[in-house]
């Protein structure tokens, strides 16, 4: 029952959790491009209320003329729509998910005993450690380095430095699917606690300082203008990170951390792209083609890394096809800890002939092709183990 009301919760949190976050992103990206897209006013009465850009559009049927204010309106409207409970909500559905998919089942999700082999609540306190620690290095960099000389550089050039390192650290010390999550939520921990410390009480001090009568502070403006840039930036990693969990050939290779970083930088580039892409139309900058396409060749180079090396010919006579006695002793010895009587992780079990020969397909797919099963290969399965379910299912998945 315990494993059944965790897979209704780990479904309805990942239903909750990519609603909250394409809200989120969705309005960050709007956001990016609108002041990408500005243009100075046309209309004097505009100029004289202190509108620093504009942009006429057309969506749904209707046209659109949202203003910026270089610093403050000259009157603040009654009703003033503030947007952080996108990014709140983003980061408690996400941190619930985490807590029941991974720190719940440390054993299972967590630890990789070829890796660390350490207890649970170790486990538990320095996953959360990466998330904690993350932020105050990045904060920590932002506030030293964003006010000097080329500080916006310096700072970018740090924050990767220590991705890379927080994803070497974690590829190292826990199994490779939580460590490319790991990272993930890390950097999307400071993408949130840059709204809630930054962005949201910079702007309420210039609300307040409008609303008492006295000079705006340009400072506030700023600041959360650059972490809110962050976080644009931060997104396509993210969600690269998120994401990966489904496919183990990125997360099981050997050097899994340097697919992480690549593929991140890949993201960052490519959403510098769609940056720049609004200011080029305008004549302000340079086409970004580049950027796209350096991402872009980053991930081909990933994905020629990554192609399995074919199997060597031989020319000894093919093996009998396996039998299910000898199948259902690899299920028996690999898979009925979370798929037998006791419990039954996604409500499957697999403690019958009947059982493994209605799953085959399920099965071959977890098993040998993507290979995400046992989880962290915590039960010790075999390659010649999982050669052998695939050469069941290849030859018709026959049962007793």
């Amino acid at each position: 029952m315990e494993s059944y009301l965790l897979d209704w919760a780990n479904l309805l949190l990942r239903w909750l959790h990519v609603i909250v976050a394409i809200a989120w992103i969705g309005s960050s990206f709007y956001f990016v491009f609108l002041d990408s897209s500005l243009t100075p006013p046309v209309d004097e009465d505009l100029k004289k209320q202190g509108v620093s850009g504009e942009l006429w559009a057309v969506h749904g049927g209707g046209f659109y003329h949202p203003v910026k204010f270089a610093l403050a309106p000259p009157k603040l409207p009654s009703h003033l729509h503030w947007f952080y409970w996108e990014s709140y909500s983003t980061w408690l559905s996400g941190f619930a998910l985490l807590a029941v998919s991974y720190l719940w089942n440390p054993r299972v999700y967590l630890i990789d005993p070829a890796r660390m082999d350490w207890a649970p609540p170790a486990a538990i306190a320095a996953a959360l450690a990466f998330l904690v620690v993350f932020w105050f290095l990045y904060d920590a960099v932002c506030r030293v380095f964003s006010d000097r000389e080329n500080g916006d550089t310096v700072v970018g050039a740090l924050v990767a430095v220590l991705v890379v390192i927080a994803s070497w650290l974690a590829c190292h010390l826990f199994a490779g699917r939580a460590a490319f999550l790991l990272v993930g939520a890390m950097i999307a921990t400071a993408m949130s606690a840059n709204v809630l410390f930054w962005i949201i009480p910079g702007q309420r001090k210039m609300v307040a300082a409008i609303q008492a009568g006295e000079p705006v502070d340009p400072v506030h403006g700023k600041r959360g203008k650059q972490r809110s840039v962050h976080n644009t930036y931060f997104t396509l990693p993210v969600l690269f990170a998120m994401l990966s969990n489904h496919y183990s050939f990125t997360w099981s290779h050997p050097y899994n951390w340097v697919v992480l970083v690549m593929m991140m930088f890949a993201g960052a580039a490519i959403r510098q792209f769609f940056v720049l892409r609004h200011g080029w139309k305008l004549g302000r900058n340079r086409h970004p083609l580049p950027y796209a396409l350096a991402g872009v060749a980053v991930i081909l180079g990933v994905m020629v890394w990554l192609v399995p090396a074919a199997p060597k010919a031989s020319s000894a006579p093919a093996p009998a096809a396996p039998t299910f006695a000898q199948v259902q002793t690899v299920m028996e010895q690999r898979c009925l800890s979370c798929h037998g009587a006791q419990v039954q992780m996604k409500n499957v079990r697999l403690d019958s002939p009947e059982a493994i020969t209605q799953r085959a397909q399920a099965v071959y797919q977890q098993v040998v092709v993507t290979r995400l099963m046992p989880i962290n290969n915590a039960t010790g399965i075999t390659e010649d183990e999982r050669a052998l379910v695939g050469a069941w299912f290849n030859a018709g998945a026959k049962g007793p």
